[in-house]
């Protein structure tokens, strides 16, 4: 069992798949992090304050799952395929996470302002991120909520 962590604005006992306005780096699903600091930034990035949720993650060797170890090529197109709204059938998608720096790399590869090697020399100082993403109901049912807690962005 590993611990994940969930940054929101709510306590979210019964995590669920939303459909948001922007396709995110997996495509849309319920997203966690191996790293509380990283959960507590998404929590705070709009006020300063938010929820921290934790959960105990049972893998399921039943799921689909697809893990990026690291940034590679496959990484790179995957992420683009999903932020240009291409769907997969993946239950469970880990891998690194293209925060805002990284993220606005890979919009400037895909509109052709850079490079793919321009891009591979920008993002290789950046420091590393998690995300796991959940996307199907059958996914869903490998997390159990454990607690959450207020916080704050110490800046």
């Amino acid at each position: 069992m590993l611990t994940l962590y969930h940054g929101s604005k709510n306590i979210v006992t019964a995590p669920e798949i939303r459909i948001a306005r922007y396709n995110k780096d997996f495509y849309f699903g319920f997203y966690c992090t191996l790293l509380p600091e990283q959960a507590i930034r998404w929590a705070t990035r709009f006020d300063g304050v938010g929820i921290l949720n934790e959960y105990q993650y049972e893998p399921n060797d039943s799921l689909r799952v697809l893990k990026f170890p690291e940034m590679t090529e496959e990484w790179l197109d995957f992420i683009t395929s999903c932020r240009l709204g291409h769907s997969h059938d993946y239950d469970i998608v880990e891998g690194p996470m293209a925060n805002d720096t990284i993220f606005n790399y890979v919009q400037d590869y895909m509109d052709g302002k850079i490079s793919r090697e321009a891009f591979w020399e920008l993002a290789k100082f950046k420091k590393p991120t998690h995300q796991i993403s959940f996307h199907t109901a059958r996914a869903l049912t490998t997390l159990k909520f454990v607690t959450s807690r207020e916080v704050r962005d110490e800046k």
